[in-house]
Parts: C-alpha cells; sequence; structure tokens
C-alpha cells in the first residue's frame, strides 16, 4: 500500500512538474499527415472509436471506395439450403482425444462443409456506403485533378483536402462526430453553379472473402440487394437492404438541392446543389435505425475539435522532441498517429478487428487473443475512459457463452473464444477451438485497472469474469501422475499456432501466463476478503516447470529439435515470459540466464523475416526488462516493422494493411519506455536523449 501511495505521489508530482513545460498540440500537429495523392491501401480517417469514415485525397471516397464502417453493422448471408445443415444448430464440430476421454471441439465436419463453412464466414461486417464528388457525369480519373493537397489535422480531427478541376478551385472538409456515426463535410467550389459538381452516395453488397482490403464489398451485384429513396425538405433518407439486414443513410444539407437516382443498373444517388452555390454543407448519418434528428455541420465540426482536443490534453503523453536523432523522431511520429488510429479504429464498444475500421480481415471479426495487443496500451497510457468502452463489459457479455462452451466440453467455468463476433460464437477452426493464451487476459486488464483505480467498484466489476476465468484455468490443467505437475495440454496451439496440436505439452509462455493469471485471481479474492479456491492453488503450487533446452526456453516441453526447424518462425511468445509479464509473483524466480540466452537466441537465430506485428513490440518489452535499451529501440524501428505516412501499421505478406494490433502492441512497449515498471518505475530511453514524459504510472 505504502509503495503505491508513493508510485501515485511520484506520478502527480511529474505530471504537475511536465504540464507546464509540454506543447502538447505542437508536438501533435508537427506529425499531421500531408498527401498530394491518394494511398493505394490506407486511406486518411476520421472517426470515434465505433465509427470511422476512410477517404482518398479529395476528402471523399470519390476515386478510391475506401470503407465506411462501423461496430453495429453487421450482415449475415442466408443459411444453406443442404439437408440437415440449415440451422447453426445442426453444427456437431469434432470429438478430439482429451486426456483419455472425449472433448468436443468448434472444429469444421467434413460432413457439415456448408453449415461449418456458413459459421465461419457469417456475420462479416460491412461498408455502410461510399461517398464521393460527381463531375457532371464525366468519368474521370484522380490525374485529372491538379494541385492535389490533403492534411489531416490530429488535433481536431479534421481532413481539409484541395484541388483544381477545369481550372477551378474545390475544397473539402471532412469531420466526424464524437457520439454518433455522422460524419460532416463542407465543399466549397465555383463549379456548383455550373452544374459540373456534386456529391454521390452509392452502396456496396458485402463479399464472402476472408480479407477485403483495401476495399471492402463490390458494386457490380447490384441485383442482389436493395436502395430505396425517400425524400424531404433538405434532407434525404436511404435505406439498403441486404437479405435479413437493413440500414439507413440519413443526410441533410444546408442549401438548395436536388437528389436523384439510383443511375442506371447502380445504387448510386446523385446530390447536386442548385445554380448559383458555391458551397455546401453536408452531415451524414449512418443507423440501423432512421434517424428522427441529424446533428447540423456546425455541431458536427464543434464535437470533433472538442473531443480531440480533450483527447490529446488527457491521459499520458511523451514528449521527444527534445531528442537530436532520426530514431527518436521515427518513434514520435509513429507514437502520435498510432495514438489517433488507435482512438479512431479500436476505442469501441466491441473488441477491435485486426483491420481496425479500415477494411476486413477474417470477415471483420474480432480475436479475442488480440485484445490485449489492441486494447492494454490504453491502460499504460492512462485512457481508462476509452479502454471501459469494451472492459469489462465484453467479457460479461461473452460470459455466459463461455461458461456453456466449457460445460460442453465438461470443464468448469468459462473458456473464452477466439475469433469472434457481435453473437458471441467463436468460428469454427482447428486453431481457433485449441488456442489458450487468450484465457488470462482478463487478469492482466483487470490488475491495471486496479492498480488506477483501486477500489471495490474495481473490485466487483471484474469479479466474476475473473472467477470464471479461473474456474476453466484450473479445471484445463491435466495432472501427471508421472511428474506430480499439473500440465497443459494436449491437444492445443500455442501462441505461435505453428507446433502440432497433439504433441503440444506445456508450451513456456503459456505455463507462465496461467500462473500469473492465477496469481491474480487468487490476490483478488484476498482484496475483497472472499474465500479463495483450493483448486486455484493447488494447480498454482504444481504447475509443470517451464521447459528449458540447453539453458534456452523452449516452445513446448520436448520439442525436438528446439532450433533447428520451422518452430524458429511465427511469434517468439518465449520473450514475453519476461516482457509482458512481470517476475513471478509465486513459485521458483524466473532463472535470468535462461531469460538472457532466450532472448539471444531469438535476436540471432529466429527467422523474424517470419514475424510481423505485435512480435516486434513484444522483443522490444523484453529487451527492455533485461537492460538492453538500444536492442528496444531496435525492434521498434524494424525494417519488417514498418508504419506508412499516415501512422498504419503494414501488415505484409501474412496479414492484411493495416495490422492494428502492431499500433497497440508498439504504444504498449513505449508506455514501458516511458513509465518503467514495478521495481524500476524510471524512464527507460537510449543514454543522452532528453525526454519528457506525464501522467504514466509504472507498469506490471
Amino acid at each position: 500500500m505504502l509503495l503505491r501511495l508513493f508510485t501515485f505521489l511520484l506520478v502527480a508530482l511529474q505530471g504537475s512538474l511536465a504540464t507546464s513545460r509540454i506543447d502538447r498540440r505542437q508536438v501533435v500537429r508537427s506529425f499531421n499527415p500531408h498527401r498530394n495523392a491518394s494511398s493505394r491501401t490506407t486511406p486518411l480517417q476520421v472517426g470515434n472509436g465505433n465509427f470511422a469514415f476512410g477517404v482518398d485525397v479529395t476528402g471523399l471516397q470519390t476515386f478510391s471506395p475506401f470503407a465506411t464502417m462501423s461496430t453495429w453493422g453487421w450482415h449475415n448471408f442466408s443459411l444453406p439450403t443442404t439437408v440437415g445443415q440449415t440451422s447453426v444448430d445442426d453444427f456437431t464440430g469434432l470429438d478430439w482425444w482429451t486426456h483419455g476421454r472425449l472433448v468436443n471441439y468448434n472444429q469444421p465436419n467434413p460432413a457439415q462443409n456448408d453449415i461449418s463453412n456458413w459459421l465461419i464466414r457469417n456475420p462479416q461486417r460491412v461498408n455502410l456506403g461510399t461517398i464521393g464528388l460527381w463531375f457532371g457525369g464525366d468519368v474521370i480519373t484522380e490525374e485529372a485533378l491538379e494541385n492535389k493537397s490533403q492534411t489531416l489535422d490530429l488535433w481536431t480531427g479534421k481532413i481539409s483536402s484541395s484541388f483544381t478541376y477545369k481550372g477551378a478551385p474545390v475544397k473539402v472538409e471532412t469531420w466526424a462526430d464524437s457520439n454518433s456515426d455522422t460524419i460532416g463535410i463542407a465543399i466549397e467550389s465555383e463549379l456548383f453553379s455550373e452544374n459540373s459538381l456534386g456529391i454521390f452516395f452509392d452502396f456496396p453488397l458485402p463479399t464472402t472473402n476472408k480479407f477485403d482490403a483495401p476495399f471492402v464489398g463490390v458494386f457490380n451485384a447490384t441485383e442482389k440487394h436493395n436502395t430505396t429513396l425517400q425524400q424531404g425538405r433538405n434532407r434525404a433518407d436511404i435505406r439498403h437492404d441486404m437479405d435479413a439486414t437493413s440500414y439507413y443513410t440519413s443526410f441533410t444539407w444546408d442549401t438548395s438541392a436536388k437528389i436523384s437516382g439510383p443511375l442506371n443498373g447502380t445504387h448510386r444517388y446523385i446530390l447536386q446543389p442548385s445554380n448559383g452555390c458555391k458551397r455546401i454543407e453536408i452531415s451524414v448519418a449512418f443507423s440501423p435505425a432512421l434517424s428522427t434528428h441529424i446533428k447540423p455541420f456546425s455541431d458536427l465540426k464543434s464535437s470533433s475539435k472538442t473531443w480531440w482536443e480533450s483527447f490529446w490534453e488527457s491521459g499520458a503523453f511523451i514528449d521527444l522532441s527534445g531528442v537530436k536523432s532520426p530514431n527518436a523522431t521515427e518513434l514520435q511520429r509513429r507514437t502520435i498517429l498510432s495514438q489517433y488510429l488507435i482512438a479512431v479504429n479500436s476505442a469501441s464498444s466491441y473488441p477491435p478487428q485486426e483491420s481496425g475500421l479500415v477494411n476486413n480481415g477474417w470477415y471483420g471479426k474480432f480475436h479475442l487473443e488480440m485484445v490485449l495487443w489492441h486494447l492494454l496500451q490504453f491502460a499504460r497510457w492512462n485512457q481508462f475512459p476509452l479502454l471501459r468502452r469494451s472492459l469489462p463489459n465484453m467479457y460479461n457479455q461473452y460470459l455466459d457463452s463461455s461458461i456453456d462452451r466449457a460445460n460442453l466440453q465438461g470443464y468448469d467455468g468459462a473458456r473464452w473464444g477466439k475469433m469472434t463476433d457481435p453473437t458471441g460464437r467463436s468460428a469454427p477452426g482447428e486453431i481457433n477451438s485449441l488456442l489458450i493464451w487468450q484465457q488470462p487476459h482478463p487478469m492482466y486488464f483487470a490488475e491495471l485497472e486496479y492498480r488506477s483505480s483501486p477500489n471495490n467498484n474495481t473490485l466487483e466489476s471484474w469479479d466474476s469474469v475473473l472467477t470464471s476465468t479461473a474456474d476453466f484455468m484450473a479445471s484445463y490443467v491435466f495432472f501427471n501422475e508421472s511428474t506430480k505437475h499439473y500440465d497443459l495440454g494436449p491437444p492445443m496451439y500455442p501462441a505461435s499456432e505453428n507446433t502440432n496440436p497433439n504433441a503440444t505439452i506445456n508450451p513456456a509462455f503459456e505455463l507462465a501466463y496461467w500462473r500469473f493469471g492465477l496469481d491474480i485471481a487468487i490476490k483478488w479474492k484476498q482484496r475483497q476478503n472472499l474465500a479463495v479456491s483450493d483448486k486455484w492453488v493447488e494447480v498454482r503450487d504444481n504447475l509443470a516447470p517451464l521447459p528449458i533446452a540447453d539453458d534456452v526456453f523452449a516452445v513446448y516441453e520436448g520439442i525436438p529439435n528446439m532450433w533447428q526447424n520451422t518452430t524458429v518462425q511465427d511469434h517468439p511468445a518465449m520473450s514475453a515470459i519476461f516482457g509482458l509479464l512481470p517476475p513471478p509473483s509465486s513459485g521458483p524466480s524466473l532463472n535470468m540466464t535462461v531469460v538472457k540466452n532466450t532472448a539471444d537466441k531469438i535476436r540471432d537465430l529466429w527467422d523474424l523475416e517470419d514475424c510481423w506485428g505485435w512480435d516486434f513490440p513484444m522483443l522490444a518489452m523484453n529487451s527492455l526488462r533485461i537492460g538492453d535499451i538500444d536492442q528496444a529501440v531496435a525492434y521498434l524501428l524494424h525494417p519488417l516493422f514498418d508504419f506508412d505516412d499516415a501512422g498504419y501499421p503494414v501488415g505484409g505478406s501474412r496479414v492484411p494493411t493495416p495490422y492494428m494490433p502492431g499500433s497497440g502492441a508498439f504504444l504498449l512497449a513505449m508506455a514501458m519506455m516511458a513509465g518503467g515498471w514495478d521495481g524500476e518505475p524510471e524512464m527507460h530511453f537510449p543514454e543522452g536523449w532528453n525526454v519528457r514524459t506525464e501522467g504514466f504510472l509504472p507498469g506490471l
């Protein structure tokens, strides 16, 4: 308690001293993205965490049909008509032998291909519609525009775009409301008075593609869906019907204009201001039900400015502007842009998907093992209001279905799914059903929230989730009569997902994380003066030891030829044992010689060409804990861990761009550099760097 009080006083003192010194607005705006042409893969975005609108260089979706996406916008294609496969309830999964008994796993059944594939692909997230400039019916390309210029003002959330067409300037402002699925558009041009400029609205059909990147949906299947226009005075509503899914696009404008459409063979509508118009302000709201009120453009603008200024002024902050190093400048650029993009794409009431609200990966579903990388940084950056949008509510929402999943398999407690959608279902898949490292995540989130808010409300809000999670963790392990230890697996997949599930037993990282999770669960009950499960303590105190081969952590116990086969590919999760995780608070101490040997082996022999996204920040956090700050910086700036001009983490060959867990994990590593951790709460930047920080609490 005294240590926590001292830490809070130290952070408060640092914050009070730093607030007057750091000009956050100047630092943020110095990294405003600027473009003179559209990106082929990544838009500039406005949004609020639950809704985002991506634009090309015109400030709209004129030439590049980037997505308009929300947390509520999902669609199901019709169920299959194959006999015995016409209902979700018809799906049976597969039984695997698991420690002497048959356990049913949510895996595709070869005898049920149709319903299995339907469950994998449905529901899929939808692109709610595209909005772009219409050039009087002329078919032009972006190359026809001259003097193109576009800037995203990170401090206010405004995109300003300008260009010249046929000698006439065009200026576009794009904003997003802070708390609704509404955008504000202001367009200024003499072309309106010549009937040479208007605004189009178009609506695609979802696809069953696993990856829809960079664009979502198709516009050439118009006969498979329907749109209906309703007009009013300076207002129009377009209803979009796709199978059993319907939603509305409603928009108002402030000047005389007419709307027509759909154009022949399309779902495209044209809004054309009347002669004499030089400027139009439009508010566009997307909603699952017809909106009765649409905020005017001025209110949307004000809402965006107020929210973004508050976002940047709150929470923690890092200022590297005093460091004369290109490495520091690039770290600062990535930090600022990642903060903006994570707020737009991941500060959601649902867990974020891998591609955020930019495009679709894995049909737009979210992965519960990736929730850690997406969201844990909100806690470390003291942005708890954004974290609490989804947590612990998401876990409570999916608790019943997770309890059902565990019970079906003969386990206690709640088994969290992997590739999930708003229904709480986990999509069928061998890896999906056998992955386990998402189980202790709630403990990590809860402990960081308690560190910030050590009160009964925090304890009570997480208690049922942590209890059910720990009950499953204690039930899932298998007591090995030969070793007198509790084993993890088989069958299972470790975080690297590339081993034989029937041979994978006692993976190093998962064992360490299992102990961490049970430690937190036990501590949680003790804080509330509640009884601690004897089973939790029994399992924690008798977990199998971390597997070691030649003084190096192994992926799993007994793995043959650890450093001579393909297991040195994919995610090097052993680095998280002393990086993401703190030293264990129970059981044997970590062998630091093994920890350092493992870090050296990964650096020298791991196939980093096969790594992506969160791997590099995870390696950086391990380097920080063992005291190699320069190596941590090298991992964060590794050529294979690339961020584009707008700050999006490049996915590479394995995953689509952007891959948002890379952004979240990067911010988590930067918070560790800035705020330290228990026992070493100071900053951990390279020697000689003049860095200023404020608002950070030490990590675990």
